[in-house]
């Protein structure tokens, strides 16, 4: 297990869903973190975190307002960091639609500003969270998560001589995380209205749990190189399976695909299988060989027993060969949701 004690570490965006479940794991593995900065912009929510993680009772733990458009802050919050978790994003596809600037300030500016800051500061890791929409993007969000991916990799170039190594992990819908469909859902059947909204009945996504995401995070501390994108081998489901698991006896009404949506999400496209790995649990998605290269894509394979995937491999949520059925769909709505949801 990685051993994290004596390290000192700080989340961006750590008042959301992942940010709580990360804090969550490294306080109970590693009692003996030498500090835990939670940065975030939002004043309320520090002070729910804060009574979920009190400082008197996790005295490493510290709650730092700030926001990644403010690099200056930054500065000041990574001072004596060793590994940076940067979650900090805006998310939510329709809202970044019809906001764009404001989606490029945090998501594109906020990720150069989180480069920099930790080049400055002598951070030793930075790990950054993308997601599914970065892949092949055909709306905003996703465009701006492919840059901020496209920066943290190329800010392995620009390192000079510091010890530092920045990584990406991309993966899809969070289960029961903010904004997500099972809760979405389980609200509708609570309220009892007439019927569950579906956008389309072909429509399918990719499933991971907080546990399952901060897992990848943890790898990826431990086992980057520098430049991957890491990706999970995780299953899908079809939407309309969703509704039927959580509330059968309602109905389904199709309401059409929102401006930026996919019928399918998609992690690693074709152009990307020349430079992907497969590590066993996971692809590693690794930087196109350049006169900046700091390793070789056959050297990275022997050191992790990787395999090259086939030419034109892509993998997407729609060609998956790994399914959520209605009754595992259920069951990881008790496990992770709602732990007292009943048909």
């Amino acid at each position: 297990m990685l051993d994290l004690n004596g390290k000192s570490i700080l989340i961006t965006g750590g008042t959301g869903s992942f940010g709580k479940m990360f804090t969550k794991l490294i306080l109970e593995r590693n009692p003996g973190v030498k500090r835990l900065v939670i940065l975030s912009r939002d004043e309320q929510k520090h002070f729910q975190m804060s009574q979920e993680f009190p400082e008197d009772v996790f005295p490493a733990i510290r709650y730092f307002i700030g926001d990644v458009r403010d690099k200056s802050r930054l500065v000041r919050a990574f001072e004596g960091i060793d590994i940076v978790i940067h979650a900090a994003a805006m998310k939510h596809v329709h809202l970044a639609e019809y906001n764009p600037m404001e989606c490029v300030k945090t998501n594109i500016n906020g990720a150069e500003n989180v480069i920099e800051a930790a080049l400055e500061c002598g951070v030793k890791d930075v790990v950054a969270l993308s997601t599914d929409k970065a892949a092949a993007p055909i709306n905003l969000y996703g465009a701006t998560k492919l840059a901020s991916d496209k920066l943290f990799i190329a800010a392995n170039n620009i390192k000079g001589t510091r010890k530092i190594k920045f990584s990406v992990v991309r993966y899809g819908n969070v289960m029961g995380s903010n904004g997500s469909v099972m809760p979405f859902f389980l609200k509708k059947k609570k309220n009892c209205e007439e019927f569950l909204p579906i956008t389309d009945e072909k429509m399918t996504r990719f499933n991971i749990s907080l546990e399952d995401g901060c897992a990848m995070v943890f790898y990826a501390i431990e086992k980057a190189w520098g430049g991957e994108v890491f990706v999970p081998k995780i299953p899908s489901y079809r939407i309309p399976d969703v509704a039927k698991a959580i509330a059968p006896e309602m109905k389904q009404k199709v309401i059409g695909i929102r401006p930026g949506e996919k019928l399918h999400e998609e992690m690693i496209t074709a152009s990307d299988s020349y430079n992907t790995v497969d590590l066993g649990k996971y692809y590693a998605i690794l930087p196109q060989k350049s006169p900046y290269s700091q390793y070789t894509k056959e050297d990275y394979k022997r050191e992790f027993k990787g395999v090259d995937v086939p030419e034109g491999f892509s993998y997407d949520s729609g060609n998956n060969t790994d399914w959520e059925s209605v009754e595992s769909l259920r069951q990881l709505v008790i496990d992770h949701v709602d732990a007292n949801f009943k048909v």
